[in-house]
């Protein structure tokens, strides 16, 4: 635990007329950063490439500066130090699977080959996985090809490294911008519907598009839902 008498009044004035909303409003907008973040740097390939997890440390600084919860020299007044600020940015690599994931993993390995693809870097992938029990056969992420998704060469790359074309490969995404740029490079599509993962209107949208193949919904389950109607027995 932090000495409260390290942080500054103001910081502490701060941190302790933030609201739960507050704080919900400041999680979102860290986790919007993301996209912008990941969405510039496949659109400008000039652009220095950095990974996630660079991201993810260099905006919530940012973001605690500009809420007044930080400072620009890091440690000195701070609501958080440096290393806590950095264990804060790491989160990602703990997050819990949705109930399914793992049973329908299991199942769909018996027939095909499971890989990740994924904007984050591989270490984050990796630590995920071993945090959760995922079993996917291979783990690929847009590190691998210095870009983000939604740029056409992370899926084309991707299908390359397995040795398959991209007909031959099937995208399995709760995002449907994700979805429909792998459709565009010749991926066939599954959406698995999650819990505020997409807009209503969004979903409208992709229906009106058609470039979701195979649509599981909210109340089925998820990935074992995915994996029977690939044909396989659950």
């Amino acid at each position: 635990m932090r000495r409260s008498a390290i942080i500054t009044n103001d910081v502490r004035a701060k941190a302790s007329a933030m609201s739960t909303e507050d704080w919900g409003a400041f999680a979102q907008e860290w986790r919007s950063s993301y996209y912008k973040f990941t969405r510039s740097l496949a659109a400008d390939s000039s652009l220095n490439w950095k990974t996630v997890d660079d991201h993810h440390l260099e905006s919530l600084n940012e973001l605690l500066v500009k809420h007044g919860l930080g400072r620009e020299d890091g440690d000195l007044g701070g609501l958080w130090n440096k290393d806590e600020v950095k264990e804060m940015s790491l989160i990602w690599h703990k997050l819990d699977p949705w109930p399914d994931t793992v049973a329908g993993l299991k199942a769909l390995n018996t027939k095909y080959e499971t890989c990740t693809l994924s904007n984050g870097n591989i270490a984050l992938l990796k630590d995920m996985q071993q945090h959760a029990g995922m079993p996917f056969k291979h783990t690929y992420s847009s590190e691998l090809f210095n870009s983000y998704k939604p740029n056409p060469a992370i899926y084309l790359g991707a299908a390359k490294r397995l040795g398959l074309e991209p007909s031959q490969c099937v995208m399995v995404a709760a995002h449907l911008g994700d979805l429909e740029a792998a459709k565009g490079c010749g991926y066939r599509t599954i959406y698995v519907e999650r819990s505020q993962e997409e807009e209503k209107a969004n979903e409208e949208k992709a229906r009106e598009k058609g470039f979701v193949d195979i649509w599981v919904g909210i109340n089925e389950d998820g990935f074992v839902c995915a994996a029977e109607r690939l044909g396989i027995s659950v």
